[in-house]
């Protein structure tokens, strides 16, 4: 995706729970990048965003006149970008615009195609966009959501060990990762609901579970096969939801889709519901999304999921 340079100083955000990502992008076409721990979903997002934007300003200075943000687990645009606006660590900034990063992750993959994208990290969401209308499948959390996720696949594993460990299940090489954060497999659980980051911990094994099933492992296989089938299921709901055209296009972003046996499944699964669908490789990454956000208008088909905010 080719990089736009704002008349203004611009902080992009890319804030998802692996990692937060920012790009400061300068008129004069200067670009610096920094990276920082992810969010939080289950605490206030303001302050984490805050501190965030704040840490740039330190260390470069001044602030940006625009900040424009894709967040993970964002629930009302608007409040949280009126919030981060009066915030009094950014007096200076002149501008926030903020929308969820199934938004970003859409604008840097896709662009203006009609189509969807599935964002598969830590969490999962979708965003299918169509001629009339745009729809959010899923990205409802662990608890209660983000099927075939990083998350879910952790989580999956973690369940297939300890069935093993009781005879309730087959054997799996998966055993071997988590006995090595966990020696003693019986105290595994109390370990992990006593940590503070636990999500991210069970999101952790999906990297193993997808070494392990291009290892030959049938039950990592069998996980990963059931992820990329949630994963299309997502995708052509989505798809079906927005009316999208039958050769809408299709783009997959995220840790998750690194495991080849995921994303190959998954391009079957989806072709097998349509199959004149484009499957496109990303034009960019979210970051690149958050830059676009800043530059979208009023009347753009994705205007009500986003919030623009002007310091008076």
């Amino acid at each position: 995706m080719s990089e736009h340079h704002p008349q203004h100083p611009l902080l992009a955000v890319d804030a998802g729970q692996t990692g937060i990502k920012t790009r400061l992008l300068s008129a004069d076409g200067a670009v610096q990048e920094w990276l920082f721990p992810g969010v939080f979903t289950n605490q206030p997002l303001l302050p984490q965003l805050a501190t965030v934007v704040a840490e740039v300003i330190r260390v470069t200075g001044s602030a940006p006149h625009t900040v424009s943000l894709g967040v993970s687990g964002l629930t009302d645009a608007d409040v949280e970008a009126e919030a981060l606006l009066q915030h009094p660590d950014l007096t200076d900034v002149r501008r926030v615009v903020a929308t969820h990063d199934s938004v970003t992750s859409y604008l840097g993959v896709l662009g203006d195609q009609y189509g969807t994208v599935v964002a598969a990290g830590t969490g999962v969401v979708t965003l299918g966009v169509g001629p009339q209308h745009s729809a959010r499948v899923d990205g409802w959390g662990h608890i209660m959501g983000d099927a075939g996720s990083g998350f879910w696949i952790g989580r999956e594993a973690l369940d297939a060990v300890m069935r093993a460990h009781d005879g309730r299940g087959p054997a799996t090489s998966l055993a071997a990762p988590m006995q090595e954060r966990w020696p003693d497999l019986e105290t595994a659980y109390v370990h992990l609901q006593a940590a503070h980051d636990r999500v991210r911990t069970v999101a952790s094994f999906a990297a193993q579970v997808a070494e392990a099933a291009a290892a030959g492992d049938a039950v990592a296989q069998r996980i990963c096969r059931d992820a990329a089938a949630e994963l299309a299921l997502a995708a052509t709901a989505a798809l079906r939801v927005v009316d999208a055209p039958a050769d809408a296009a299709v783009g997959a972003v995220g840790g998750v889709f690194g495991s080849d046996a995921i994303r190959d499944a998954f391009i079957d699964a989806v072709r097998a519901e349509r199959p004149d669908a484009r499957f496109v490789p990303p034009r960019g990454s979210g970051l690149d999304g958050c830059v676009a956000l800043a530059g979208l208008g009023q009347d753009h088909p994705l205007r009500e999921r986003f919030a623009d905010v002007t310091r008076g």
